[in-house]
């Protein structure tokens, strides 16, 4: 394979020895991207963290990166306006396409508010390697939901920018499979994610 130069400070990406089908070999299975989509509160973590479990019991290799845990580390310089949103997706859809090419199936949990957002990731993929997941769930059940008294304080105003109150959300147009957390249970929908990679032939 040949070595690609950035246009950016003379970068150039370097092709290792060992191919990401050699490391899917490995691991037994193929790499690819399992995007959670949906308002906060939806149930985009515990759907996500169920279907890890699952997969790990078939001896896959996986790893959820969810919205929080990002925002502690890679993202604690951001904050939540329309270019700190945008951004914050633009890091972690180039960390998690190192994941995928090192053959691991990798979990999100984000928001992901905008479309232009989510399909520049998607463009980061080759095709059948990214499944955009909507986690649907009415405001008011999201709101009902959350312990944290997030929502309660976005509507005071005491939270600027907030998904959902204050701030847009753009719903998938095309997502790979929707689930209505407000209508099945948890592990009900995180069944149907394992059946959607086998549907798509990567376990």
């Amino acid at each position: 394979m040949t070595d690609k130069i950035s246009n950016n400070n003379n970068v150039t990406w370097f092709n290792g020895h060992v191919s990401r089908k050699d490391r899917e070999k490995l691991h037994g299975h193929k790499g690819a991207l399992l995007w959670f989509t949906g308002l906060s509160a939806s149930g985009k973590s515990t759907v996500a963290h169920l279907a890890e479990k699952e997969l790990h019991q078939r001896g896959c290799s996986t790893y959820v990166f969810d919205g929080d845990n990002v925002r502690h580390g890679l993202c604690a310089d951001l904050r939540f306006g329309h270019e700190d949103r945008t951004e914050n997706i633009r890091r972690i859809g180039e960390m998690v396409k190192l994941f995928v090419d090192a053959g691991m199936i990798v979990l999100t949990a984000f928001i992901s508010p905008y479309r232009k957002d989510r399909r520049k990731v998607r463009s980061l993929l080759k095709d059948g390697q990214y499944l955009e997941i909507y986690v649907e769930c009415p405001p008011d059940v999201c709101a009902a939901r959350d312990k944290k008294g997030i929502y309660a304080k976005a509507k005071s105003g005491l939270i600027k920018d907030f998904t959902g109150v204050s701030a847009p959300y753009e719903v998938p147009k095309n997502p790979d499979l929707t689930i209505r957390s407000s209508e099945e249970d948890a592990p009900q929908s995180a069944k149907r994610v394992i059946k959607l990679l086998e549907e798509y032939d990567l376990i």
